[in-house]
């Protein structure tokens, strides 16, 4: 039985998708089945043979093959809406022919065997059997086929289809054949994820036709087409997580390390000894890193080792934002919580609990499992018993989440907040500052590289001194942050051009003024390294605008050697002063560059090897809907930049031109005149330098009606403001099909009931 609430929730989720538009109807569901049905079903198959039926099935490089059907199909004939396999490597097939010597592939990625052409023909027709004999199993069940039913069926196919039963692409093809009576969850995690996520206890045998039966129940109780449920499942539940049961006592009383983890809004785990495990991954060298750390520190029993390095390694290295961790005594369960960002280490904690995952606290009341798991064990990732995992669920169903407590919004303290794990593009260059050290945004102009540099460090600096946001705080806690003028905060900014010099970012010799004379004085990087050495317990971020437009070499001289992340902290003597210097580990650097000016690839080899970077692209996603005048902003921008691409040699990739140009702050532009602007004031003079004055070249990019390419010149008389309708006719010459788009159809209709309303007023 489906819990009514969980029901309640998918009926109102179908409906809204379906007034929306946005789910396929089962017309359009069927005739895509009868697509790949004309091309792959069994019949068809049985008429092949040779290497006709060997190509057919598995040539990769082929489009009209069903394993390029199956994995990456995607258009209007068959679109990719019917469960992923995509993954791993092409040996998932069975057999592939490789792209490099042309010769038919098997075995296993660690042992891989070349096929004669006729071992690889024999291994086609036993793929083809086993497909068919496996579709006629699944034709022969009753359309009201119980879970006994799918048992039976699973059993079948084991013994019928070996070969395929257990492959996600085997699942597949069967599911594109009967769509009512298989789910297209075609990887078993996915399916137990979401029975799990639906208060269902999946089977504990392995199988991926086991528990076909439940969903299809689900979507018949529910009145909705099978495909449906999955898209909305897939929705709703999203991907699978893991679930962890963290200990909540340092061994002296029961839960005495639970107020502070309520509070504090994280987990914890002792072994303080070990110290900071930031720099650990999740592979076998890190473990065992870890394994020789717990030996010099503490004299146990192996045995008693090997569970320490167990939990503290999954703890430091396994746990991943998403997942869910429930704070826990003995047998008592104290709360379910979400965690949110990566590892974290706080030596400041008296409790000597400093090793911590931030965590969103989700449900918090007791609760015991129905069948006792990880009663002895600070760290254990929980799944033996299903049912205690929907127990989680269940009451998580009901759960509201309890306040959070107001963050210490006091700067200078000695105690570093933990920073959650940032999303999208600052997320990105969070994680290659924790790597590197040091970060580069690059891309074509008007893609936002500033605007993110500036967001993420002023996040992660704000994190760090106050536990929220940027814009979560005060305005004077956000000057604590940026500082005055980009000066003497935790994020500062200076910009990069051919005069600026060494002696402006590290230390130089400055002109006294009228008293005469020079003084050695601090750059803007040596300022802020000594300021970052005074306060260890904030992180300091300063933004490079345009690095690429200085003289990099120059600027930084021996500084480079000591950028590097594991040379932080070691000192250098520099040339002027003769004092000794170091970059402290909390500095971190951001820089910005423009690779319409210059690529990445010119930049000195020992500057990239110390720097991570980013690619920032035109983004039209972020224009959403807009449309102005007829014109939708994303679609036009995509097309201005196809036929860059098109028409512009060899660099044009990095010559488009970015969204940015055609947004306000973070919203689209809102009117057409501002987008009239942008595009006279900023495209065409862009566009007219990238193709050096070749108009030729520019009327292939913008159109006739736009460039005269006979007398080059720019047809700027369309700009006047009784020229807009012109002006819009010229901008869709770009490509004609931007009118037949969603989006501009979508603000066309908009405006309808307002144009119905001027006609009538006109009638009087």
């Amino acid at each position: 039985m489906l819990d009514d609430r969980i029901a309640s929730q998918l009926r109102e989720r179908y409906e809204r998708r379906i007034s929306e538009g946005s789910l396929p109807s089962e017309a359009q569901l069927g005739a895509w089945y009868a697509t790949f049905r004309e091309r792959f079903a069994p019949e068809v198959l049985q008429r092949l043979d040779g290497e006709a039926l060997l190509n057919a099935m598995h040539l990769h490089g082929s489009r009209d093959s069903m394993v390029y059907w199956l994995e990456f199909k995607n258009d209007e004939e068959f679109p990719n809406i019917f469960g992923s396999i995509a993954g791993g490597s092409a040996l998932k097939f069975g057999i592939y022919r490789s792209s490099e010597t042309g010769q038919w592939m098997t075995g296993s990625p660690q042992r891989q065997r070349v096929l004669t052409l006729d071992e690889a023909v024999e291994r086609a027709r036993q793929h083809r059997d086993q497909l068919v004999r496996a579709a006629g199993l699944v034709a022969a069940l009753p359309d009201q086929a119980d879970n006994l039913d799918y048992i039976r069926l699973q059993a079948d196919l084991e013994r019928e289809a070996p070969d395929i039963h257990d492959t996600a692409w085997g699942h597949k093809y069967i599911n594109l054949l009967f769509p009512q009576k298989l789910d297209d969850f075609h990887v078993i995690d996915f399916q137990r994820h979401h029975l799990i996520k639906l208060l269902q206890v999946p089977p504990v045998d392995p199988g991926r036709y086991r528990s076909a039966g439940r969903f299809v129940a689900i979507a018949r109780s529910l009145g909705m087409h099978l495909s449906h449920l999955t898209m909305l499942l897939h929705e709703r539940d999203g991907r699978p997580h893991r679930y962890w049961r963290i200990g909540t006592s340092d061994g002296t009383d029961p839960m005495n390390r639970w107020p502070p983890m309520l509070e504090g809004r994280y987990v914890a785990i002792g072994w303080h000894e070990l110290g900071d495990l930031s720099e650990l991954t999740y592979d076998r060298q890190s473990k065992e890193r870890v394994k020789a750390l717990a030996g010099q520190t503490y004299s146990l029993s192996s045995q008693a080792i090997n569970s320490l390095v167990s939990q503290v390694f999954n703890f430091v290295a396994a746990i991943n934002p998403g997942e869910l961790v429930v704070a826990a005594s003995g047998t008592k369960n104290l709360a379910i919580g979400r965690v949110t960002g990566a590892y974290g280490y706080d030596p400041s904690d008296p409790a000597d609990f400093p090793h911590r995952h931030p965590v969103e606290w989700l449900h918090v009341g007791e609760f015991s499992f129905p069948t006792d798991e990880g009663l002895q064990s600070s760290v254990r990732l929980l799944g033996k018993h299903f049912e205690n995992l929907v127990a989680i669920e269940t009451h998580l169903l009901s759960a509201t989440q309890p306040p959070p407590p107001a963050p210490k919004l006091v700067i200078g303290v000695a105690h570093q907040h933990i920073t959650p794990t940032l999303a999208g593009i600052p997320g990105r260059i969070q994680g290659a500052l924790a790597r590197k050290g040091q970060v580069i945004l690059y891309g074509p102009p008007g893609t936002g590289k500033t605007h993110w540099a500036e967001q993420a460090a002023r996040d992660l600096a704000a994190y760090t001194a106050f536990g929220a946001s940027f814009a979560a705080l005060t305005p004077t806690q956000q000057r604590d942050v940026i500082g005055d003028s980009g000066q003497h905060g935790l994020v500062r900014m200076c910009t990069f051009h051919p005069a600026y010099g060494y002696e402006d970012f590290l230390e130089g010799y400055r002109p006294l003024g009228a008293q005469g004379g020079f003084a050695l004085r601090p750059g803007v990087f040596k300022s802020l390294c000594a300021d970052a050495t005074n306060h260890p317990e904030q992180r300091y971020y300063l933004i490079i605008d345009e690095i690429n437009r200085g003289d990099i070499p120059r600027i930084l001289g021996e500084l480079l050697t000591v950028l590097e992340k594991s040379k932080r902290g070691r000192a250098i003597s520099l040339p002027l002063s003769g004092a000794a210097f170091a970059v402290p580990e909390n500095v971190y650097v951001i820089g910005t560059m423009n690779t319409a000016d210059r690529s990445i690839a010119l930049l000195d080899t020992a500057l990239r090897r110390r720097f991570g970077f980013i690619e920032l692209m035109p983004d039209s996603t972020v224009l959403e809907s807009a449309a102005l005048s007829g014109i939708p902003l994303g679609p036009w921008l995509d097309a201005l930049n196809r036929h860059i691409l098109d028409h512009i040699g060899r660099d044009a990739r990095n010559l488009q031109i970015g969204h940015s140009y055609l947004m306000h702050g973070a919203k689209p532009l809102a009117d057409f005149a501002s987008f009239a602007r942008a595009v006279r004031e900023d495209i065409l003079p862009l566009l007219e330098e990238y193709c050096y004055e070749d108009y030729a070249a520019l009327e292939k990019i913008l159109g006739k009606s736009l460039v005269d390419a006979k007398g080059q010149r720019i047809r700027h008389e369309l700009f006047a403001q009784d020229k807009v309708d012109e002006l819009v006719q010229a901008l869709l010459q770009i490509d004609p099909q931007i009118a037949t788009t969603p989006v501009a159809v979508a603000a066309e209709a908009n405006l309808a009931p307002d144009s119905e309303a001027d006609d009538n007023d006109g009638e009087g």
